[in-house]
């Protein structure tokens, strides 16, 4: 009987044992198992967070691509109402140009009949006055007709020059929005 009872005894003190072993396996487990949960659960919280920080760049970029869409609509705008504005200027240098050739050749023509006319000077003195004032005031009237010419055509250069450089300035905002939306 004792034997058998200390074969028991041994058998218990063994189950025992195995008992303790896989209590303290499932003790572990459960153990790495709460690291693990614990370790998701802060992999999770940073996710969210990292999404949440996604999300609002996005929503800057969306107001930005609009902010930009509006910007590249006016500038389009304005270099169209420029262009329009550098064809009228040379419209006007057109006009003017014809107006100046006009008067030159009546100021050559009445520089003709002045000629013409001296050679009769004697004869018809008082008509040769009269042509020459003409020609005095068409001299004058061509000076300043050719003085607007000059202050128009510089008007139409500096126009020119600033609608080159506010050109160069949309081309630069547009490759500036180009590159934002990439």
């Amino acid at each position: 009987i004792k034997k058998v009872l200390l074969e028991m005894e041994d058998q218990k003190n063994s189950y025992e044992q195995k008992a303790k072993e896989s209590l303290q396996k499932v003790l572990e487990e459960k153990m790495n198992a709460e690291q693990q949960l614990q370790s998701t659960k802060r992999s999770l919280a940073l996710a969210e967070q990292k999404c949440e920080e996604w999300r609002s760049q996005y929503e800057a970029l969306k107001e930005d691509w609009r902010t930009l869409g509006t910007q590249h609509r006016e500038l389009e705008s304005q270099l169209h109402v420029l262009q329009s504005k550098l064809q009228g200027a040379d419209s006007r240098d057109l006009q003017m140009n014809q107006a100046l050739r006009f008067l030159e050749n009546e100021h050559q023509e009445l520089q003709a009949k002045i000629e013409l006319l001296q050679g009769d000077r004697d004869l018809c003195s008082s008509d040769t006055q009269n042509l020459q004032d003409q020609l005095k005031r068409s001299e004058e009237e061509k000076l300043a007709l050719v003085t607007r010419v000059q202050q128009l055509q510089s008007l139409l250069q500096n126009q020119s020059i600033q609608l080159q450089e506010q050109e160069k300035l949309l081309t630069k905002k547009g490759q500036q929005i180009y590159y934002h939306k990439f």
